[in-house]
Order: structure tokens, then C-alpha cells, then sequence
């Protein structure tokens, strides 16, 4: 089925589509707004980093629905080209369909090509790149970020808004570790509920961590890999926002998930809980979750860096 007319997702699907259409929001649209609110934030934080100007091609890597690339045509206008890049079909399709209705397609095209390949743009044909919560999501983030520095012109900008997942993964692994190394006792039985959620979401021991994308990296890794690509100017902004978290009712927040490889809380009760401990599970957590008790700690690094002139 193709993305239609109003801009909405396609049913077929890959891991990406389907949790921006899904699992992101848990198909809440007081959820989704909150959300949105917050990436507006991010790619302004991005698009802010890339400097842009009227007449240069802004290549988007990982445009996923078109937040960084369309907002960039927002700011600048009809002068503004964008390629948009993406593995996933039915999000490119998404994107087209978003520029389509916002009448700003013919500024646009889109690619399906991975970050590390990029082999349908040719060597210095872009100004600037952005990239927001793709690198994470990178297996060799080096190799990525040596593309973007071939496709850029010298002097070309790069700005990227990287979420860092390592500390969770830690806390799952130390939590994992206090638990195992505790005489057993009825009084963890909740804490043992949250480690066997949290190890589902992220990888829970020190080898596991080391080996997945997503937390085998940190704020400073990224700027050692843009040395490494040969990029100069680096500058890391690391941000830590600790809030409380939005209220959010019970069987929304259970059918969001934090990250497009991580399954929903549903998913990992449903699999990984028998029916007594779901039920002691919702009853010790909903409240918390429901009057917005929760604490929430996001970490996003932002970096930009120059492609030096030869």
C-alpha cells in the first residue's frame, strides 16, 4: 500500500517504519505531541549546528520521516535543496509524501542508500550533512562518517544529534549484577521485574555493550571518529536533561518502546513474564507511571566539525 496523499505511513513496514508508527508513541496523540516537542528541539539544535545558507544542498542522513530536512527547508526557503537518505523504503516514501504535501518536493530526493555506503551521491556535491539519532544505530560509525566527509565540498559542515543509550545499558548490567549477587529475597522480586525489562531494551552485560551499535560507543568516541574521517573545527556539546516524566496512562506507555531495536514493555511481559508477575508488575508500577513519578534522563551529544580545504 503507498504512502498516501495526508502523509501517512504506508502498511508496509520494516523495523523503522514500524516503530516510528507504532511503538514510538503508542498510538497516543498527547503522547506524540509531547514527543514531537522535544525532537523539535533536536533537529533545531542540529539545523542551528549546519549553518546553513540559501543556495546549498543539504544532504540528511537517516531522514526517517523528514524532520531535519524539511524543517531546513522551513528556515531557508525555496533556495534550500535537500537530498534525503534513508535503508528504509517505506520511510523514504513517507518523506516524499511529507515534501509533497507541503508543496516542497521538487526541492527534494531522496536516496536509498545505508550511512556507510552513500554510493549514489558523487565525491565534494554537497554543502552541508545532518544527522539526527542515526549513528547510534551504525555498526561501523567510522566508515560513515568517511563518507559524509567524501560527499562533502571543502569546507563543508557536518552537525549531528546522537542520543547516547551507554549509561542505561550500565544500569541494566549493574543492576543485573547487585541482583545476582544477593542472597534470594521476596523483597527484589520488583527490582528483578525491572532488570529483566531493562535487559530486554538494552544489552545487560560488559561483552554485549561492547559489541552492539547502539552502546559500544560515547559522547567523545564521536569526536575521535571525525579526527579519524579528517575532519577539523570539532566542536561536542553533551547534554544531560534529567525531568520528570509525563504522565502517561498505563497501556500507552507499555506499547512505547525506546528505541527502534528495542521491543515495547507489552512485548516483554507478554514473553518474559508469567500472568502473576504482570500483575504484580502493572499494580507496583502504573501508579508511577501514570502521575508522572518517573524519573527521566535523556543524553544527546551534538557535534559539528569542517571539512578542511585542500
Amino acid at each position: 500500500m503507498p504512502v498516501g496523499m495526508d502523509g501517512r505511513l504506508s502498511r508496509e513496514t520494516d523495523v523503522w517504519s514500524n516503530w516510528l508508527r507504532n511503538h514510538r508513541y503508542g498510538g497516543d496523540a498527547d503522547y506524540e505531541r509531547n514527543v514531537r516537542s522535544r525532537v523539535a528541539v533536536y533537529v533545531k539544535r542540529v539545523l542551528d549546528g549546519a549553518k546553513l545558507w540559501p543556495g546549498m544542498t543539504l544532504l540528511d542522513i537517516g531522514a526517517g520521516e523528514g524532520a531535519v530536512g524539511l524543517a531546513a527547508i522551513e528556515r531557508l526557503g525555496a533556495r534550500l535543496r535537500v537530498v534525503f537518505t534513508d535503508i528504509s523504503p517505506a520511510l523514504l516514501r513517507h518523506a516524499e509524501a511529507l515534501a509533497l504535501c507541503a508543496g516542497v518536493v521538487t526541492q527534494c530526493k531522496f536516496l536509498l542508500t545505508s550511512a556507510e555506503s552513500m554510493s549514489p551521491l558523487a565525491g565534494a556535491s554537497v554543502d552541508a550533512v545532518t544527522s539526527r539519532a542515526v549513528l547510534a544505530y551504525v555498526p561501523d560509525k567510522l566508515a560513515a562518517l568517511r563518507q559524509c566527509y567524501r560527499v562533502l565540498k571543502p569546507g563543508g559542515r557536518i552537525s549531528i544529534g546522537e542520543p547516547v543509550f551507554r549509561d542505561e545499558a550500565l544500569a541494566a548490567c549493574a543492576l543485573g549484577q547487585v541482583l545476582a549477587a544477593r542472597p534470594p529475597d521476596h523483597s527484589d522480586r520488583l527490582m528483578k521485574l525491572v532488570q529483566r525489562w531493562q535487559a530486554a531494551q538494552f544489552p545487560d552485560t560488559l561483552e554485549a555493550i561492547a559489541q552492539n551499535p547502539i552502546t559500544n560507543f560515547s559522547e567523545r568516541d564521536l569526536v575521535r571518529f571525525l579526527q579519524n574521517a579528517g575532519f577539523c573545527h570539532i566542536h561536542l556539546e553533551f547534554h544531560i536533561d534529567v525531568n520528570m516524566a509525563a504522565p502517561a496512562p498505563w497501556e500507552v506507555f507499555i506499547n512505547t518502546s525506546p528505541h527502534p531495536l528495542a521491543p515495547t514493555l507489552a512485548e516483554i511481559m507478554a514473553t518474559q513474564f508469567d500472568a502473576e508477575e504482570r500483575r504484580f508488575f502493572k499494580q507496583a508500577m502504573s501508579p508511577v507511571i501514570e502521575s508522572g513519578e518517573r524519573v527521566c534522563t535523556e543524553r544527546m551529544a551534538y557535534v559539528t566539525a569542517v571539512k578542511p580545504y585542500l
